[in-house]
């Protein structure tokens, strides 16, 4: 083309589609078979909105011989008037501009797979050569386009010599259309420039597509026509039954329940920029309907084989509409087993969405207007009212289900709480058994510390280790205890001071090696938190100074060895209480028990009790070490989850901490020293014990 040829008519076409014949995989994704493939969905797709509007029952697709691909539809036809903004023919915009077409301006399409206006321009954009045949109106309109340029060629195929258009665009009447028909016929040539040499179409893809098609447009006839091959193969699909068929077909096992329909609507407002006559965009308040049809069963596998469309588009990775619709099964399926928790047996264990999910064969479908998707390919709705809409929808059909007085549908459902709380158990069996070994491989040795009392749940956010000061508190925690999930760990006396000793006094140290053989994680830069064999660490020492020494021992010992224990809130220190109060109350009413912390709560409890005329047994009981309770006392106020308080160990600031503790626990005395002397006149000498 020379430059004199070169008319404002080239420009105007080409100034919007060459930036896709430049940037082809941000509109079909890839240039090879994949967004070959595209291409042509986005022709049938085309032709199966026709039908979802109501307009044809009829699409053929043919795979020529000579390369090309032609999609024909009994359907309305692409409109041949002259648009009044452009002055093109419909046709010309449909195929020569980007985001034109009656799906992006709303009204011609309640709901369309195609909607960003842009699907046939771009497969003309990528194509050698293009025919667009129009019957409407009793005549047969034609249009020929060159990698998106109207013009005529001179003979068939793409290598007929081409003569562009130049100063106006020929929409050419080729003959009479038969009566009252109505319909477009496209057939195009892949451009060899954007595609790789090796791609090609696939006619076994092509028929699982239209298989697909057909189901989620029930009446819908698809025909399939291959004419590479030397015999010719053509199949032809049709369903009735719509989604509950393509449930049926895809089923990989044997039924637990038959096929059940959700159906519902929901409506939702967004703001959305609208094209004014004047050529503005005015952001506009509109309100949208979304309507929701899902087909599910459940069978005897755990696959899963889920399905999931937006106006019969497939999106494959999901979105809002996949997670609404989770989000139901998973509410109502829960307040079941919760309802019939004592048939099912299921303690306090929670379902979780694997175990649903297991065995469900479903395909859902959505219809709105203009939905939003992620990227051209339109793998992700990315509409967020919609998420709720289908949540409301699957709770409340899968509710009255449950809530149905029929026979059949009572024993449907109870076999699927049967089903799902199986998967929980099988789970629950699996995890138990992989924390089993995990217990066992974590530690260095074959066998535990002979002084351990270890707890029976293999739950290791359920577990809890109490590090206690000395065998005479062991004997009574031991009672005091729940062995389901409480274990023991005795420590004699003082442990090494960590701050001051080398890492091998510390691992050679019994009572060091111990704790950190029965925590299981390692220590120091291989700790593993996840290997972690308790939920829970609780230190748990006497409520006077050498208890609150020993306490700050372990402490050290953690936050050097074992920090990250520390940072993720594991570590806690118990709080037993200083005082046991007896209130004698007057007549036959028992006396009341009140435990106090700390000398001031005593103080300010005796002072409450004087001012009410209460009485309490003299002398007031001070426990000196945990070894003084019983273990009735012992559990209700430090061990028992219900009545125990426990002081979360933090590390909000490591490096301040990491100078206290050196300050405290360091080889450094003089500092030490300073802050003894300094700090004597606020210590309380009835705390020390003589």
């Amino acid at each position: 083309m020379t430059a004199a040829e070169y008319s404002a008519h080239h420009l105007q076409v080409l100034e919007g589609l060459e930036a896709v014949r430049k940037r082809p995989g941000m509109y079909i994704g890839s240039t090879d078979a994949r967004g070959l493939m595209h291409c042509l969905w986005e022709i049938i797709d085309n032709a199966v909105d026709e039908a979802l509007g109501g307009h044809g029952d009829r699409i053929e697709v043919v795979l020529h011989s000579d390369g090309s691909v032609e999609v024909r539809d009994r359907a309305r036809g692409i409109p041949v008037d002259v648009e009044p903004r452009t002055g093109l023919t419909g046709v010309e915009v449909v195929f020569t501009k980007l985001h034109a077409g009656g799906k992006f301006g709303g009204g011609s399409y309640a709901a369309s797979g195609g909607l960003h206006g842009v699907g046939a321009s771009v497969v003309n954009a990528l194509s050698e050569r293009l025919d667009v045949e129009v019957d409407r109106g009793g005549k047969t309109y034609a249009m020929s386009f060159h990698r998106g340029e109207p013009g005529v060629f001179a003979g068939p195929g793409p290598d007929s010599p081409f003569t562009p258009f130049e100063d106006s665009s020929e929409l050419r009447v080729i003959g009479k259309a038969p009566r009252g028909a109505t319909g477009t016929r496209i057939r195009y040539w892949a451009d060899r420039q954007i595609f790789t040499r090796d791609a090609a179409f696939s006619f076994d893809e092509l028929e699982q597509r239209v298989r697909q098609t057909a189901f989620l447009v029930p009446g819908l006839q698809i025909v399939v026509r291959d004419e590479r091959t030397a015999e010719p193969v053509e199949t032809s699909y049709r369903f009735e039954g719509g989604i509950s068929e393509f449930v049926e077909f895809l089923a990989p096992d044997a039924a637990v329940t038959d096929v059940w329909r959700l159906t519902g609507t929901g409506v939702f407002t967004e703001t959305v920029p609208v094209l004014q006559p004047t050529g503005a965009m005015i952001p506009t308040e509109v309100e949208r309907t979304c309507e929701v049809d899902i087909a599910l069963r459940w069978g005897t596998g755990y696959d899963t084989v889920a399905r999931s469309f937006v106006n019969i588009i497939a999106t494959p990775k999901g979105g809002t509409h996949q997670q609404g619709f989770e989000q139901g099964l998973m509410k109502v399926l829960r307040a079941q087993v919760e309802q019939n928790a004592r048939r099912l047996k299921v303690g306090n264990d929670k379902l979780e969405k694997d175990d649903i999910l297991a065995g469900l064969t479903t395909v859902m479908t959505v219809r709105l207007p203009e939905p939003q998707f992620e990227g051209q390919t339109k793998e992700v709705l990315g509409t967020p009212a919609v998420r709720q809409i289908v949540a409301q929808v699957v709770t409340r059909e899968l509710t009255a289900r449950f809530a149905s007085p029929k026979r059949d549908d009572k024993a449907q459902t109870s076999l699927l709480l049967d089903k799902v709380v199986s998967e929980m158990k099988a789970r629950i069996s699996a995890r138990t058994h992989k924390e089993t070994q995990r217990r066992k491989n974590a530690l260095e040795s074959s066998s535990l510390p002979a002084k351990l009392a270890d707890c029976r749940t293999n739950d290791v956010a359920e577990s809890e280790l109490f590090i206690v000061e000395g065998d005479s508190a062991l004997g009574t925690a031991k009672l005091a205890r729940n062995s389901e999930y409480q274990a023991l760990l005795p420590i004699r006396g003082k442990i090494l001071n960590v701050q001051k000793a080398s890492i091998s006094d510390m691992l050679s140290n019994a009572e060091c090696a111990s704790i950190i053989q029965v925590i299981g994680a390692g220590s120091g830069r291989s700790f593993d938190l996840d290997a972690a064999r308790y939920g829970k660490v609780i230190l748990m020492s006497d409520a006077d100074v050498d208890g609150a020494h020993i306490r700050t021992l372990l402490l050290t010992l953690f936050f050097r060895y074992m920090r990250p224990l520390v940072e993720a809130g594991r570590v806690f220190a118990a709080v037993p209480p200083l005082h046991r109060v007896i209130v004698m109350n007057p007549g036959t009413k028992p006396n009341e028990t009140i435990y106090t912390f700390s000398e001031q709560e005593l103080h300010t409890l005796l002072t409450k009790l004087t001012k009410a005329g209460k009485r309490w047994q003299e002398p007031v009981q001070r426990y000196k070490g945990l070894g003084e309770m019983d273990a009735d006392q012992l559990a209700t106020t430090t061990m028992d989850r219900g009545g125990r308080t426990l002081r979360r160990v933090r590390v909000q600031d490591a490096e301040a901490a990491s100078s206290v503790f050196e300050l405290l626990m360091g080889t450094d005395v003089g500092p030490r020293r300073e802050f003894i002397v300094d700090s004597s006149d606020r210590l309380s000498r009835e705390r020390i014990d003589a």
